[in-house]
């Protein structure tokens, strides 16, 4: 892939476009790719839009940190040319399921951009909630997410008591609700462990990063 534009959406969150041939690659909603950011270290970063016809492929980078995943995504400029391995996949998402709840960070405004689209075409119900850093805040609006609740990333969502009082929980729609959960890999234990305290609504969960451990 040769990088083709990139911009800062925040002094943090970086969003990078590709061009490539993709067509006869294989994508769901949530697709990631592992990209080698150093001789013996990789990172996983989430497609956030992806068109095959006009060979672009897109991802919002969170500039995290000061190890090698930041510095290599910093460094990226437009004629960059780079190998990626193939394209994965965490189900995240069933046409069947009405209505979601997404919850996430910085590191999952990817997939939320990944989900929109697909959100709006099949008529689902659906909501999501960030914790974002105040420089932050912004970003949801300027990536065009509606539907969408901004809180302050101050631990509130390592507290289950404080998250059982979300306005999800305050409603009977809760157990109807399909519940899309990454991003700080504390944060979605404990929401995780509310959920099903709360209700008996689906779930979907994958911790993209923790504090101290590199490369999850």
């Amino acid at each position: 892939m040769e990088v083709s534009a990139s911009e800062y959406l925040s002094p943090t969150i970086k969003k990078i476009r590709f061009k490539g041939t993709f067509d006869s690659l294989q994508f769901q909603v949530g697709s990631y790719l592992d990209f080698r950011v150093s001789d013996t270290e990789a990172r996983r970063y989430t497609v956030s839009y992806l068109d095959p016809k006009k060979e672009i492929m897109e991802f919002i980078v969170h500039l995290h940190g000061q190890g090698q995943g930041r510095q290599f995504m910093e460094d990226l400029k437009v004629g960059d040319k780079i190998v990626v391995s193939a394209p994965r996949s965490h189900k995240c998402y069933e046409k069947s399921l009405k209505s979601y709840l997404i919850f996430g960070d910085e590191t999952s405004l990817a997939l939320a951009c990944s989900l929109l689209p697909v959100l709006i075409n099949n008529d689902h119900q659906f909501h999501f909630y960030f914790e974002l850093e105040q420089a932050n805040h912004h970003v949801p609006k300027l990536l065009g997410i509606p539907n969408c609740t901004v809180f302050a990333k101050n631990g509130s969502f390592l507290n289950e008591s404080w998250i059982s009082k979300l306005p999800i929980f305050q409603s009977s729609t809760s157990n109807d609700t399909t519940f899309v959960l990454t991003g700080n890999a504390k944060s979605v234990q404990a929401f995780k462990k509310t959920v099903k305290n709360q209700s008996k609504a689906k779930i979907f969960s994958q911790g993209y990063w923790l504090e101290g451990k590199k490369g999850l």
